[in-house]
């Protein structure tokens, strides 16, 4: 029994069902306790083997975490419950900042790189045996990773940073590894990691990067990957400089089995310089770029650059899959790329510009925040609860710190991508009035 929940089942498969029905439909709250294995076994009348591959398989799926002679229980947030599920509703007359989304206004205009894709799949069709990749953006990419003085690798492309994630971290860890991740960070990359039946470990982070003395902890403790936001970090907006790629590259020198992942999806909207960790120590590397946020969420395609056997396996398993990512698709991103469809350094000046006028705004009213880089600010707060409900009436719709965080102080998410001089002011104002004199207690760390 758990509560009011009768366990059922006697194969397997069948006992995992139900535990993961009575999740998804409310019935068993997170971080629930599973009944000991001899004990459910014993009250369905199986064998404790039959249980014992019942809870891998929830663990697998994302469903529970299991802890050894602390026994099993549902995870804070299982994967049945994605955190981009906590939204706030956004009412007829509010602004809504809480989505992370570039500025439309920003993205370029798809018809050239279009017609130029369409007319190359007129002249050289690709069938069945074709390359994986296109040449011209495999081009463009070396030339991007070169420039940033990254080791020479192979690259692949695969659909969007999140999948490019998931499938290096497929290639080389199992089911109840642990990763080292930012601490507050990316919410489908800590709901990513339960489903494929991997722990998160966290690393809290300052407006310079990850700190190095957590990510030594995350480390000593087991963590066999590491991702590492490179710029444009998501949500806090951290971005990586000379001084603290300097410290990481000298923790994970003392750490060559770990996998290292840098997702540097802020390429080609940020002005900050790039600092690799890459080459540091770790064997098992990649760096990966995406161009969701430069040209837009809907052009699911990124380019990753790592070790021959990183890269080699990633490719690999790709192809006994999805095959490879469209052509046509890759031919419009090198298009794009190529011609500078939306120029790097004026958006990134603008997005920057955004930024600036509500960190300034804030400071200004002693209001403690960050936004180094990319499209979002963030703003620790005592209570996000209370935060949120007094900005909706207000007019202002924020993504709740909830969706980022781990063990990590709560906060708020502004998406600044498209808010102008006036509209910063005013919202200055109102979190202002909202927090009080001298703004929240909380800090990012």
């Amino acid at each position: 029994m758990l509560g009011d929940y009768p366990l059922k089942g006697r194969r397997a498969s069948e006992i995992a069902a139900h535990i993961e029905q009575g999740v998804s439909r409310g019935l068993i709250a997170p971080g629930t306790a599973l009944p000991p294995l001899r004990d459910l076994a014993a009250e369905l009348g199986v064998n404790p083997n039959t249980v014992a591959a019942a809870y891998r398989l929830l663990r697998d799926r994302g469903v529970i975490e299991t802890a050894g002679r602390r026994g099993s229980r549902v995870l804070p947030r299982p994967s049945l419950t994605p955190r981009d599920q906590i939204q706030v509703p956004v009412p007829p007359h509010a602004r809504d900042l809480s989505t992370g989304n570039p500025d439309p206004a920003l993205l370029p205009d798809l018809g050239a790189a279009l017609a130029a894709a369409a007319e190359s799949a007129r002249t050289s069709p690709v069938l069945y045996g074709s390359a994986a990749a296109v040449p011209e953006l495999l081009d463009l990419a070396r030339a991007s990773f070169e420039a940033d003085a990254l080791p020479g690798g192979p690259i692949v492309v695969a659909s969007g940073s999140l999948d490019a994630v998931e499938r290096i971290l497929g290639a080389w860890l199992r089911p109840g590894d642990a990763v080292a991740v930012e601490d507050p960070g990316w919410g489908s990359l800590l709901d990513l990691l339960p489903a494929m039946g991997l722990r998160p470990a966290p690393v809290l982070l300052d407006d310079e990067g990850p700190l190095p003395a957590s990510l030594a902890a995350a480390l000593e403790e087991g963590a066999r990957a590491v991702i590492v936001t490179s710029r444009a970090q998501n949500p806090t907006g951290a971005a990586l400089t000379a001084r603290r790629a300097e410290e990481l590259r000298a923790v994970l020198a003392g750490h060559p089995d770990v996998v290292l992942i840098e997702d540097d999806h802020g390429h080609g909207m940020v002005d900050q310089p790039y600092h690799p960790l890459a080459g540091s120590g770790p064997l098992r590397w990649a760096v990966v770029r995406s161009a969701a946020k430069a040209y837009g969420p809907d052009l699911r395609l990124s380019v990753a650059v790592g070790d021959a056997e990183t890269v080699g396996r990633v490719a690999g398993r790709l192809r006994l899959g999805a095959g490879w990512v469209s052509h046509v698709l890759q031919r419009t991103v090198a298009e794009l790329w190529r011609t500078d469809a939306a120029p790097a350094a004026a958006v990134a000046a603008t997005y920057r510009a955004r930024r600036d006028a509500l960190l300034g705004e804030l400071a200004a009213r002693g209001i403690e925040a960050h936004g180094e880089s990319g499209l979002n600010v963030w703003v620790p707060v005592p209570d996000e609860t209370s935060a949120l409900a007094a900005l909706v009436q207000r007019g202002w719709v924020v993504a709740p710190g909830a969706r980022y965080r781990i063990q990590s102080p709560p906060g708020l998410r502004f998406t600044t991508a498209a808010l102008d001089t006036t509209d910063a002011r005013r919202l200055a104002d109102d979190l202002a009035a909202v927090l009080g004199t001298g703004g929240g207690r909380s800090r990012l760390v």
